[in-house]
């Protein structure tokens, strides 16, 4: 393994995937890219709107990756996508750069919120062309 895909929004339970793919990454002195998808709403008949500024996206990946240096990763490389689907794009960014690992995390969604809400980390775990590991 040498290309790792960690997927962070910044919440807690993207920092523990983070955790996990940098310890693997460590391990196996592999280089670990950090990315954020900024997803996009609207469009049709209005404007445009990604969920966060690309400052707050700045922010997120900056952290993300200093922590990832601060557990011992060497090659670090941040991302910024932008899309309508989360998952979409992370498993095509990961499916055309040649990655062989990817990592996301999940929060505890259940019953209707999961019907409603959806779960990137099944959506990603369902598509990927690799290894896909769910951090809880």
């Amino acid at each position: 393994m040498k290309k790792i895909l960690c997927a962070t929004d910044g919440t807690a339970h993207s920092a523990h995937a983070l955790e996990l793919a940098a310890e693997m990454a460590k391990k196996m002195d592999a280089s670990l890219s950090i990315c954020l998808v900024n997803v996009a709403n609207g469009g049709s008949r209005g404007p445009l709107i990604y969920s966060m500024e690309d400052d707050q996206v700045k922010k997120v990946l900056d952290t993300a990756a200093a922590t990832a240096r601060k557990l011992g990763v060497t090659q670090v490389n941040e991302l910024a996508l932008r899309s309508r689907e989360a998952a979409y794009a992370i498993v095509q960014y990961a499916e055309e750069n040649g990655y062989d690992q990817i990592v996301v995390g999940t929060g505890d969604k259940r019953g209707v919120s999961r019907l409603v809400l959806g779960s990137v980390a099944a959506d990603v775990a369902g598509r990927a062309h690799c290894s896909v590991l769910v951090a809880r």
